[in-house]
This record gives structure tokens, C-alpha cells and sequence, in this order.
């Protein structure tokens, strides 16, 4: 890793931690649904700075996942269904709810197709192509179907308590428009992103 490279995930690092540390210090949401939205955040990014000096990632690809961090974090702190944000574009768009975990599914597809993209095609298990880009879709939609799996599961669980966690603000297909959302982000990833990347890669 250069000189260069290891700033900017230094820099990556300590904002993303004092994100953390702000959106966690007093979360609007009650203190369960925020640990169980910053999950992927105190799993991943301690599982990164372990990593980084083996299986070093790109730029680009550091630079989204502490995006996505702050998406997780943000989500975590207020609830997806109450973020605010999501309520100035609610009234913006004139929806029927708040849009703000849709983002979140969307980034779920997003970030993730290019992390698997990068491991495998550094690792020689996919090569270039159409057919990795059928295989990456469907790694995000198992992705995608294992969370949602989860959240059911917790709801089972938790009962009650898991209601913010779910967020599904009344909408009877919002498993599917979450893995719509996640397999959405994927494409976009892809198809805007992937010259760079490989750009990156090959560096």
C-alpha cells in the first residue's frame, strides 16, 4: 500500500469512527435498534484496519465503504423511518413514506457488488466479463435475502422491540423493494463504476 493510500485510510478511519462515536452517543432510536443497524459498522470496519495491510482494497472502494458507514450510522441514530433527511424528500417528492431505507437497500447493492468484485477478480475466481456480472447480481440478492432473513428472525425473537428495526412503515412488499433496492444498486455500481475500478485494480 502507498504512502498515499494509507493516508486516506487513516483519514477514512478517524472520520469514520467519530461519526460513530457522535451518532452513538445519544441515538434518537432506542439503544437495540441502534446496535443492531451498526452491526456491519463494528464488525466490518475493524475487520478493514486488520486486512489492510494483506488484502489491501482501492481507494475508491475505502472511500464508499466509509460512505456506506455513514448511511449505517445515520439509519442507526434516528431510524430509517425517521431520519430526517428522508422526511425533507418525502415531502419533496410527495411519497407515501419515508425514503431513507430505500438508500440504505440501495447502498446495500451498491458498495457490496464491488467489494465481492474486487476480492474475486483479484483472486482469480472470476474473470471479466458477462457472466461475472451475473454472478455478482446474485451475490448481492443472497445478500440482500440473507439480511432480510435476519430481520426476520430478530423480529421473531424480539418481538415488539425489533418494529423499528424492520421498518417496513406499513408496506406489505417492503422485503422486495429492499432486495429490488439492493439488486438496483448493484447495476448502478457496475455499470458507472467498474472502468475505474479495474483502473484501480490494475494500479
Amino acid at each position: 500500500m502507498s504512502r498515499a493510500s494509507s493516508r486516506l485510510l487513516l483519514v477514512l478511519l478517524v472520520a469514520v469512527t467519530a461519526a460513530f462515536l457522535l451518532l452513538g452517543w445519544q441515538p434518537k432510536a432506542d439503544r437495540f435498534t441502534w446496535f443492531m443497524e451498526n452491526v456491519p459498522v463494528l464488525l466490518g470496519v475493524p475487520a478493514l484496519a486488520l486486512t489492510h495491510r494483506r488484502f489491501p482494497f482501492t481507494n475508491l472502494l475505502y472511500a464508499l465503504i466509509a460512505l456506506h458507514c455513514l448511511v449505517l450510522m445515520v439509519g442507526g441514530h434516528w431510524t430509517y423511518a425517521e431520519v430526517p433527511a428522508g422526511y425533507w424528500a418525502k415531502d419533496w417528492l410527495h411519497l407515501a413514506r419515508n425514503p431513507y431505507d430505500r438508500l440504505g437497500h440501495l447502498f446495500q447493492g451498491f458498495v457490496p457488488v464491488l467489494i465481492f468484485r474486487e476480492v474475486l477478480l483479484r483472486k482469480g475466481v472470476l474473470q471479466p466479463g458477462a457472466w461475472s456480472v451475473v454472478v455478482l447480481l446474485l451475490m448481492v440478492l443472497g445478500l440482500s435475502a440473507a439480511y432480510e432473513l435476519l430481520e426476520w428472525q430478530t423480529a421473531v425473537w424480539t418481538g415488539s422491540s425489533a418494529d423499528a428495526f424492520l421498518g417496513t412503515q406499513g408496506d406489505p412488499w417492503d422485503t422486495q423493494w429492499d432486495m429490488a433496492c439492493a439488486l438496483i444498486g448493484a447495476g448502478l455500481a457496475l455499470g458507472t463504476l467498474s472502468r475505474l475500478h479495474d483502473r484501480q485494480m490494475g494500479s
